[in-house]
């Protein structure tokens, strides 16, 4: 079977908002958001921050990449909520991503991109992904890949339609609440309002397998 390697939605889920240090919900103080009754804490939130404003600095571009991912908080919210949405996906259709598949997908985004290094770089210049987050852009093109695999959903907008739909029900399941400060959630779109159209990973298939990753 002719694999695909599908661009993540996380590559498009940019947002405006500012970092924040408590939950505006009462009914669940201290959390981001609350995904299928787990908790994101806003502390989960910010270490993720952290890391990609520490790689930041150490870049020679530093203050041009932290102006252009000025949004990174809500960046980040949406990318940790749609993992989850990805994860239960993957658990509904029976897909799972080994060991091995997860390190060869790496080894030929290493490839493609001429280097860790330069794979590194990449992601955070475009994305905002610290180089201790590769590994989860790597595991989400993986499970992404085989679900529209699993699915049959292609490039047409047949099979985008059938991810968009699959991608939504999986959101409403998990009844998705955000903290009102960071926005809200759409099922429909699977991303916080007021970003980049969280649905672009489903116009975006690539028709090589190995393709450097898009998702941050």
């Amino acid at each position: 079977m002719h694999r695909r390697t599908a661009l993540t939605v996380s590559a498009a889920l940019l947002a405006g908002a500012p970092l924040l240090t408590a939950c505006g919900s009462d009914a669940h103080p201290g959390a981001a958001a609350v995904v299928g009754g787990d908790r994101i804490d806003v502390s989960s939130l910010q270490a993720q921050v952290a890391d990609v404003r520490a790689a930041q600095q150490g870049s020679p571009q530093a203050a041009q990449l932290v102006q252009a991912t000025g949004d990174l908080p809500r960046r980040k919210l949406n990318v940790m909520i749609f993992d989850r949405i990805v994860d239960k996906v993957a658990a509904d259709t029976g897909v799972s991503a080994t060991r091995a598949e997860l390190q060869d997908t790496r080894t030929a985004f290493v490839r493609q991109s001429g280097g860790e290094d330069q794979l590194a770089a990449a992601l955070l210049q475009e994305q905002g992904v610290a180089p201790g987050q590769i590994d989860d852009v790597v595991r989400r093109n993986v499970l992404m890949n085989k679900i529209a695999v699993k699915l049959g959903a292609n490039a047409s907008p047949e099979g985008q339609k059938k991810l968009t739909d699959t991608f939504s029900a999986a959101s409403k399941a998990l009844a998705i609440d955000v903290n009102p400060r960071y926005g809200r959630w759409d099922d429909t779109q699977v991303r916080l309002d007021n970003t980049y159209d969280g649905s672009a990973w489903l116009r975006q298939l690539t028709k090589e397998p190995g393709a450097a990753p898009t998702g941050a």
